[in-house]
């Protein structure tokens, strides 16, 4: 994984666990991701971004990550976005806002059928 998609990946994944508000167990999760990319750069500039302005965070977000995961292959957008899912989904649930948020992503990347057949498969 290149730095540019470790940067968007965190972001992608801080965005969801922010939009309800961080939980200890998101933090972990972070955290153990960062660990695992060796991300923690990457995380620090997510958690900042939406710091920055936490109620337009989420559309900020968006237009980045469109202008970057949009650009990767069809493969690599399910991939992240999915992956996200399986995390946001260790807590027990996905709640409506935050399913909502990954399925506007999927859609503006062309993958929402692809996660759709994952989730259903899968979850």
């Amino acid at each position: 994984m290149t730095e540019l998609e470790k940067k968007a990946y965190m972001l992608l994944k801080s965005i969801i666990f922010h939009y309800h508000g961080l939980d200890e167990d998101e933090i972990q999760n972070l955290n153990e991701t960062a660990d695992e990319l060796g991300a923690h750069n990457e995380l620090k500039w997510a958690s900042d971004f939406i710091s920055e302005d936490h109620m337009t965070s989420f559309d900020r977000a968006r237009k980045y990550l469109n202008g970057i995961i949009g650009d990767m292959t069809k493969e690599k957008r399910t991939k992240y976005i999915h992956l996200v899912w399986q995390a946001n989904l260790l807590k027990g649930y996905i709640t409506e806002m935050e399913a909502t948020a990954m399925m506007q992503l999927a859609l503006d990347w062309n993958v929402h059928q692809e996660l759709l057949e994952l989730v259903k498969g899968k979850e």
